[in-house]
């Protein structure tokens, strides 16, 4: 509970941060904002696979990217560090924020005691493997290199994979596009580059958790493998790398100010993108000695004059249930109880800076299309569930047209609420 008290106080804390500054909007002048984050630097090194320094390759690709979208007038970008200095992760994030960015891409290089060896691309979401797990682990240690990391990052433990489930709502609103960035970087590597592809995944890793927009983390690769350590600290191979990754941000940037994010279909290993959540199940009645006759419904009469919930009973044809039955009374018989949903569940399925007509052309002939802004956003939505069953049914229809990275959202009284929230409101 105080985890996730904790959690709640530093979402809050970064949606005030992210909107404290009254000229934003001016001061970016309508430019499409990249935030590019170098890992690590200063007196932390990252890994030293070969004798390589993580630190130096991760800040020359960042500002290759830097240079190439600096050549685009209606993009503006910002570095989280330009030189060999010790940035916090929490200011990383913040930065960011501060800036209403609308894309944070952090570059990193992986390290392992194979031979291992790839590129890949992760966005925020929970370890669905211990390999993933031990990835995220191995960068989010370096908050022990900050000062008061104890009380700043109190509430995450990075030798727990249960510790980033909570934090993961933050970033729920930006996952597909998050997805669609890692896709187009990741097929810049296989293809352009011919670079092993290790494919989009998810993790916990903390930076990203501390981001409000789409975010992605770039292995660019093993430095502990030999011909792919020598490749990445070579002045060419740093040069490939942040070209494309630099042309992903581009073609993400067109895609989404002319046809808004389409979700890319993935191959993505163990890994499931969409948010996975319980699904409630109601617990059926305690079994009977007799034959069931017919079930109805009976209403009880409380101290205080009120009624409790309908409760199924069976009505058996002997005369002991009968004289249960008269005990709890009144009873009221009814073909069908109909009762006002609480809860409304709907499917994004993409969010895009374009004001779509709601017409099914635009969807992929997806029809009962809705939308809200959201930011600098509109969230387009598709159909309408009174139930989480229901909603999953909507999401099978969304993957056959193409929208396979939708997920089920759900909202109480007109105001969408985390999915979490939904199930703990429908077990009580």
């Amino acid at each position: 509970m105080n985890r996730i008290f904790l959690t709640s106080i530093l979402v809050l804390a970064l949606l005030f941060s992210s909107f404290s500054d009254d000229n934003i909007s001016q001061r970016n002048d309508g430019k499409f904002v990249v935030v590019l984050d170098a890992g690590h630097g200063g007196h932390d090194p990252g890994n030293l696979g070969n004798g390589y320094l993580e630190k130096n390759i991760a800040l020359n690709i960042v500002l290759t990217v830097g240079k190439i979208l600096e050549n685009n007038p209606d993009i503006k970008v910002i570095y989280t560090r330009k030189d060999d200095s010790f940035v916090d992760l929490f200011v990383r994030g913040e930065i960011a924020n501060k800036a209403n960015a609308d894309l944070f891409v952090s570059v990193h290089c992986d390290s392992h005691s194979s031979d291992a060896h790839g590129a890949g691309t992760f966005v925020l979401g929970l370890h669905a493997n211990k390999q993933n797990f031990e990835i995220a682990k191995k960068e989010n240690s370096v908050i022990y290199l900050e000062d008061n990391y104890e009380d700043r990052y109190a509430d995450y433990d990075i030798n727990s994979p249960e510790s980033i489930i909570g934090l993961t709502i933050m970033q729920e609103e930006f996952l597909d596009q998050s997805i669609a960035l890692a896709k187009l970087i990741q097929d810049n590597f296989s293809g352009d580059l011919k670079r092993n592809n290790r494919k989009v995944k998810q993790a916990g890793f903390i930076v990203l958790h501390q981001t409000f927009m789409p975010s992605v983390l770039i292995e660019t690769g093993f430095l502990t493998n030999k011909s792919e350590g020598a490749f990445l600290n070579s002045k060419a191979g740093q040069s490939k790398m942040g070209t494309a990754i630099a042309e992903a941000i581009l073609n993400y940037k067109n895609s989404v100010q002319s046809n808004g994010v389409q979700q890319p279909e993935l191959l993505v290993e163990e890994e499931v993108v969409e948010k996975k959540a319980e699904v409630p199940v109601e617990s059926a009645p305690p079994p009977v000695q007799e034959k069931v006759k017919e079930t109805i419904l009976l209403t009880k009469k409380e101290p205080d004059g009120k009624e409790s919930d309908n409760t199924k009973i069976e009505e058996k044809a002997t005369e002991d249930t009968k004289e249960k039955i008269e005990v709890v009374a009144p009873v009221e018989k009814t073909v069908k109880t109909v009762s006002k949903p609480e809860l409304l569940f709907k499917l994004q399925i993409m969010a895009s800076a374009k004001n779509l007509e709601l017409k099914p052309q635009n969807f992929n002939g997806l029809g009962n299309i809705s939308k809200e802004p959201y930011k600098n956003l509109y969230r387009y939505m598709y159909g309408t569930a009174n139930s989480y069953q229901e909603a999953k049914m909507l999401k099978s229809e969304a993957d056959r047209k193409g929208y396979t990275s939708s997920y089920i959202v759900v909202y109480k009284d007109g105001v969408r609420i985390p999915l979490t929230d939904a199930h703990k409101s429908d077990s009580q």
